[in-house]
C-alpha cells in the first residue's frame, strides 16, 4: 500500500510497504531502495540511494554533466493505529518532514498509470456513445424499468414498487458512505433479479472505509425497517408491517457473513485485520453456513453467490503479503463487531415482531428470496 508520497528533486517520491515487511521505494516510478518481506514490518527504517541529475546547458551553453545526489529517506512507521513519521534528506540536509496517519490514507488518490492518447476510430466512437448514454442516466433509467417489470411479474405492481425503494434506500446507503469519504461515485443501478449495485470511480484505502461502506447500505434499510414498523405501530395497518419485514429480511439477507455480500465484507476486513489464517478460517466457516442457510430455506441464488465468494476468499488469501489496504486496529475491529451484530439482531427483531401478525404478506420476502 502507498504510504507516502512526497517531492523530490521535482519528482515524486513515493513509498509503498505492506505488513509483510516489505518495503519499495520509487523515484518518478523508478525502483531506487526496498527491502524483501520480513517478520519485522514497523519501526524505524533509513534508506539510502544516490539519484542522478539530468544534464544540462547553462547560459553561457556550456554542458554541465549530471551530478550524482545522495538521498535518505528515514521513518518510523506503526500499523496499528496506522501512524508513520518521516523525513526526507537530500546531500545531508534536511527537505521535509512529517506525519501521516489513517485519515490521511483514506483520502489519498494511489497512482495510477498513464494511459496512451489513441485516435478516435469506429470502436472509439461506439465508446463515446456508450459513455454519452450512461451520463444521460439512460440506463439507470432502462434497467430500473426491467427491475420494475419484472418484479410486478413476479408478484404485483404494489409489492415491486415497495421492493425497488428498498432498493434504492440499501443502496443509496451505500453511495453516502463513498462520498463521506470523498470517492467520486457513478450512483447504483438496478439489476433486474439481482437488487442493486452502487459503484466508485476509486478505490477504498484502508479496511475501515470497506466496512462502512458495506454496512452504511444495511444501516440505512434498519432505519427505513424502524420507519416503516412504527407506522404500523401507530395506524395498525398490517401493509407497513409487510414493508419493514420486506426491508429487514433483504438487508439481513445481505449482512450474512458470505462473499460478496455486505455482511461477507465486514467480516473479511475484520477478520484479515486480526490475522491472515484467522481471516481465512472465519470466511471458510460463513462460506459454511451459506451452504447450510442454501439447503435449508431452499435459496437456489446462493449456490451462485458462494461460488463467486470462494474465488474472492482464494485471491485475498493469495495476495494478502501485497494488500494496499490498511488493516484496522483493535477498538475498530471491536466497533466493527458490534455495529455488525447489533444491526442484524435489529432486523431479526423487526422480523421476529412483525411474524407475530400472522399474517400471510409476512410471508412475501422470504417467497422472493426463493425465487
Amino acid at each position: 500500500m502507498e504510504l507516502l508520497n512526497i517531492d523530490c528533486l521535482g519528482k515524486p517520491l513515493r513509498l509503498e510497504a505492506s505488513l509483510a515487511g516489505w518495503q519499495q521505494i520509487f523515484w518518478n516510478d523508478q525502483l531506487v531502495a526496498g527491502r524483501n518481506a520480513d517478520e519485522r514490518n514497523e519501526g524505524k527504517f533509513i534508506h539510502e540511494f544516490e539519484l542522478t541529475s539530468q544534464p544540462h546547458i547553462d547560459v553561457e551553453e556550456h554542458s554541465v554533466e549530471p551530478q550524482v545526489i545522495k538521498v535518505k529517506l528515514e521513518f518510523d512507521v506503526k500499523w496499528q493505529p496506522f501512524n508513520i513519521d518521516y523525513q526526507l534528506l537530500v546531500d545531508d540536509q534536511l527537505i521535509e518532514n512529517g506525519e501521516r496517519n489513517t485519515k490521511d490514507i483514506e483520502q489519498q488518490t494511489p497512482v495510477a498509470p498513464r494511459k496512451e492518447a489513441r485516435k478516435p476510430g469506429l470502436i472509439g466512437l461506439a465508446s463515446l456513445g456508450l459513455k454519452l448514454l450512461k451520463s444521460a442516466k439512460v440506463i439507470k433509467v432502462v434497467l430500473a424499468g426491467a427491475s420494475l417489470a419484472a418484479y410486478t411479474w413476479l408478484f404485483s405492481f404494489q409489492f415491486a414498487l415497495a421492493l425497488i425503494g428498498c432498493l434504492v434506500v440499501h443502496e443509496y446507503g451505500h453511495v453516502k458512505a463513498m462520498k463521506y469519504f470523498g470517492m467520486k461515485t457513478k450512483g447504483f443501478y438496478l439489476i433486474p433479479f439481482m437488487g442493486g449495485m452502487a459503484l466508485s470511480d476509486e478505490k477504498v484505502n484502508t479496511r475501515w472505509q470497506d466496512i462502512v461502506i458495506s454496512i452504511m447500505g444495511p444501516t440505512f434499510g434498519l432505519l427505513l425497517s424502524v420507519i416503516f414498523l412504527l407506522g404500523y405501530m401507530i395506524t395498525g395497518n398490517i401493509f407497513f408491517a409487510g414493508l419493514a419485514s420486506l426491508s429487514a429480511l433483504l438487508n439481513l439477507f445481505q449482512m450474512l457473513p458470505i462473499l460478496p455480500l455486505d455482511g461477507g465484507h465486514v467480516i473479511k476486513s475484520i477478520s484479515f485485520s486480526m490475522n491472515s489464517v484467522t481471516g481465512l478460517v472465519i470466511c471458510v466457516a460463513g462460506a459454511m453456513l451459506g451452504v447450510v442457510i442454501c439447503y435449508y430455506f431452499g435459496l437456489t441464488l446462493f449456490g451462485f453467490l458462494l461460488a463467486i465468494g470462494s474465488i474472492e476468499i482464494v485471491f485475498e488469501w493469495r495476495t494478502r503479503h501485497q494488500s494496499h489496504l490498511l488493516p484496522l486496529d483493535r477498538y475498530g475491529q471491536i466497533f466493527s463487531a458490534i455495529w455488525y451484530l447489533l444491526t442484524v439482531a435489529g432486523f431479526i427483531g423487526i422480523i421476529w415482531y412483525c411474524a407475530m401478525s400472522g399474517d400471510e404478506l409476512m410471508s412475501l420476502p422470504l417467497k422472493l428470496l426463493q425465487s
